[in-house]
């Protein structure tokens, strides 16, 4: 068995679409709110984060490809709506080209893969480590929401 790229894909159209619908609910005067202080995470900067894990795994690790990306500065992000919406499109555009890659066979060893459960150092391994992280992260998205809101 296979995972497909349009399998994967779709779980993470489905992950990013449920972190759009909160930061959606709470609206500008809360999406950049950190519910208990500079400790915690905002919304924003959540989702954020998740736009670059996606394309970081599948690009980077996954693919070999460059990278730009300064983790820590994700966590402190502020974003309108519209700005977290173009945010996730164009991360989502980025993770379904290194899906397709993928499955065409040019997966490589872009450093990262030791880190994956068990050693799975697999594309697949890769793969399904993107989608725990976008789902375990939407839980911390709800979380925060109904902390904001409560």
């Amino acid at each position: 068995m296979e995972l497909s790229a349009e399998t994967a894909g779709r779980y993470l159209r489905h992950a990013y679409a449920q972190m759009l619908t909160a930061a959606d609910r709470l609206g500008e005067e809360l999406v950049n709110r950190r519910p208990h202080g500079p400790g915690t995470n905002s919304v924003a900067a959540l989702i954020v984060h998740c736009a670059a894990v996606a394309p970081w795994w599948l690009g980077h690790v996954a693919l070999g490809d460059p990278t730009q990306r300064d983790r820590e500065s994700e966590f402190e992000a502020t974003a309108t709506i519209a700005e977290l919406h173009a945010l996730v499109a164009a991360s989502l555009a980025a993770s379904m080209e290194a899906l397709r890659r993928l499955e065409a066979g040019e997966g490589s060893d872009g450093g990262g893969r030791q880190f994956l459960l068990d050693g799975d150092a697999s594309d697949a391994g890769v793969v399904i480590h993107v989608i725990e992280e976008l789902f375990q992260h939407l839980g911390h998205i709800d979380l925060t929401v109904d902390a904001l809101t409560a």
